[in-house]
């Protein structure tokens, strides 16, 4: 039996930051940490972090769950996801305005995309197993999909709800139990999560939170040697520490990591429409997202046009508080954030980079708050630090090119490879191009996402894909059963 966390409201410390075995409890010997809200830098509430032996509670209790859950039939854990769904949608506006308050995202983008995209990841896993094939005929043998065991996630804090539920839905439709970590700086939505799983009536000892940093809880949870996966999502500098600390016991790893994604704008493209989309896609979440489309490529007789058009879409920006109607753009969600972007809009200048909007420091009228003042770049090449580097907030660099294959060149002319926007003046121009990036999705037109696309990238972006049919099979083993159905038979 479980009992009721205080009210997300109330601002006293949260010292029951742990579900395990079905039951809130606090951690032992926990850390206090402050958890702010980015848009004031005022303190919201504490919370207490976990240690590695909450990890190893939590693990004991998802191990002891797993023969009995595994065993269900997909239609009942189907059912479970339902109710899931249904208490979800039942506390859709308290997560907005939870993920507002913890990370800064603006109320709409909040309701929409942030906690929106959670309920889209539950409805597109429970239609998945309508159809999805656990077993299959081949041969003279039956292919079994059976569920790998208990699941370590380690997600992130920009777009956190949306990490949760793409690690979490599948996961319970393959059969897992699991360990979740999310990011201690936005920890409050991932505690309004986990009631809604207790609410819909997991059962005990499937879903397992324990909130902690990454150096304890992260790497308890990466090493642990009764966890068989580890999903993670986060900086490719953390995913390589995960995938090492994981590497002893030969667990499964999939990975979900940076980027630093090409935006090709054709010449035949509508050059206005283009660079407006481009502009508004890179900056939406403050910047904030690893698929964000963060070089601008534009043909260079075109560039000097594309130029004006992204300062003047840069200008009409409406930055501010992220309860106002108004703001399409919060603050980056902490103080390291903030230092950061701005290391690295200074690098731009120092490399001799044109600022062309925005620049150092917070936008005028703003003195309190993280926020970055919506910048772009022009003069750029893709050699300089603001062209490799993820920079994780709303900065924008613009590259010219002569040719479609010099254009293409620059685009692979990357450590990572996680998405590719094409723009041109019809889709199979855009797909042509497309089709030779080296990224994991490509965004043709303006494309917006897909919930049953594999979701994932090439090189240093990761390896393994969340999302749709791929994103389910990540948390499956095969099995071959030979002779299961001899010939003729």
């Amino acid at each position: 039996m479980s009992f009721s966390q205080p009210p997300l409201s109330d601002s006293s410390p949260r010292t029951y930051t742990l579900y395990i075995d079905g039951e809130w409890s606090e951690p032992v010997d926990a850390a206090m940490l402050d958890v702010v809200n980015p848009s004031t830098e005022a303190v919201i509430t504490q919370v207490a972090l976990g240690s590695a032996t909450d990890v190893d509670r939590a693990v004991l209790a998802a191990r002891a769950a797993l023969p009995a859950w595994s065993s269900t039939h997909p239609s009942e854990r189907q059912a479970l996801l339902q109710r899931i769904h249904e208490v979800y949608t039942s506390r859709l506006q308290d997560l907005a305005e939870t993920i507002s308050a913890e990370m800064g995202a603006p109320k709409q983008l909040s309701l929409l995309a942030q906690a929106g995209s959670g309920l889209a990841h539950l409805a597109a896993t429970i239609e998945l197993l309508n159809t999805f094939e656990f077993t299959e005929q081949r041969g003279t043998s039956t292919i079994r999909h059976e569920p790998i065991g208990v699941c370590g996630m380690i997600t992130p804090w920009n777009w956190p709800a949306n990490q949760i539920m793409c690690k979490v839905a599948p996961a319970l439709a393959a059969g897992c139990t699991m360990v979740l970590k999310p990011s201690e700086v936005t920890p409050l939505n991932a505690l309004l999560i986990t009631e809604i799983f207790d609410e819909a009536g997991l059962p005990p000892g499937v879903f397992n939170l324990v909130v902690g940093d990454g150096p304890t809880v992260g790497a308890a949870i990466s090493a642990h040697p009764d966890i068989d996966m580890v999903s993670f999502t986060g900086s490719t500098r953390a995913g390589i520490a995960v995938a090492e600390a994981a590497a002893p016991s030969v667990k499964r790893v999939t990975q979900e990591l940076g980027g630093k994604s090409p935006n090709i704008i054709l010449r035949d493209a509508d050059l206005a429409r283009a660079v407006k989309r481009g502009v508004l896609g890179c900056f939406q979440n403050s910047g904030q997202s690893c698929n964000a489309p963060t070089r601008m490529l534009v043909q260079a007789d075109q560039y000097a046009e594309a130029v004006e058009f992204a300062a003047s879409v840069a200008a009409g920006v409406n930055f501010g508080d992220p309860n106002d109607d108004l703001t399409t753009i919060g603050p980056v969600a902490s103080e390291l954030q903030f230092d950061r972007v701005q290391t690295l809009i200074q690098a731009g200048i120092d490399e001799g980079a044109t600022v062309i909007a925005g620049g150092m420091g917070r936008p005028d009228g703003i003195a309190h708050g993280f926020y970055v003042r919506p910048t772009v770049f022009a003069d750029v090449t893709n050699d300089m630090r603001i062209a490799r580097e993820e920079i994780f907030g709303p900065v924008l660099v613009m590259i010219p090119y002569e040719t479609e294959d010099e254009a293409i060149a620059i685009a692979n002319d990357t450590d990572y490879g996680l998405s590719g926007y094409v723009q041109a003046g019809d889709t199979a121009h855009a797909a042509e191009v497309g089709a030779r990036i080296r990224a994991g999705e490509i965004h043709l037109n303006g494309a917006g996402p897909d919930f049953f696309a594999p979701f994932g990238g090439y090189k240093q972006s990761g390896n393994g894909r969340e999302w749709g049919a791929e994103g389910l099979g990540e948390f499956l083993e095969t099995k071959a059963m030979l002779g299961a159905h001899p010939a003729g038979k």
